[in-house]
């Protein structure tokens, strides 16, 4: 039986709130380690650490609302599609662990491998999100590029500062 109306905005609510909680812990993490960061050799196209987290909050909305709209989706046909939300919930945790790695533990080779891994599950999630919701899986395509940007920068950065 489709949920009701209260129980759709505490989903959007919860979405919002996993995200929020996991991009919150990226900002402190780089603010944190920003002084280390300043001090890698970094390509001239890199952004500075100022626009991460105003451009890692769009991203993670647009993920956010993108994943309550494939809810959504399934709720309306009473039935939940693992595969979709298993790969959403990796993506997440993949996220937070590429923070954790690069910017907690410093570790930008190790991060790089996350960071391929990341861009896969994204790049699932954006399939599995488009057999039930198109919109949806639009709304994931600024994370792919996200990432596919970091990655890039994270490639850059490890080959120019390996000890």
């Amino acid at each position: 039986m489709p949920s009701t109306p209260a129980t759709r905005a505490l989903g959007l609510a919860g979405s919002l709130g996993g995200i929020t909680t996991t991009a919150t812990t990226g900002a402190v993490l780089i603010s944190v380690s920003r002084k280390w960061y300043d001090t890698l050799d970094k390509p001239r196209w890199a952004s500075p650490t100022i626009a991460f987290a105003p451009a890692w909050s769009l991203v993670a909305a647009s993920q956010a609302v993108g994943a309550w709209i494939a809810w959504r989706e399934d709720d309306e046909r009473d039935a939940i599609d693992v595969p979709a939300v298993s790969s959403y919930a990796v993506s997440v945790w993949l996220s937070l662990a590429w923070l954790l790695l690069f910017f907690g533990m410093r570790k930008p080779g190790i991060a790089l491998i996350n960071a391929v891994v990341l861009w896969v599950a994204l790049s699932l999630t954006i399939a599995e999100f488009a057999r039930r919701h198109r919109v949806a899986a639009a709304l994931m395509l600024p994370s792919l590029f996200a990432v596919s940007y970091l990655g890039a920068l994270n490639l850059s950065i490890w080959l120019r500062n390996r000890d």
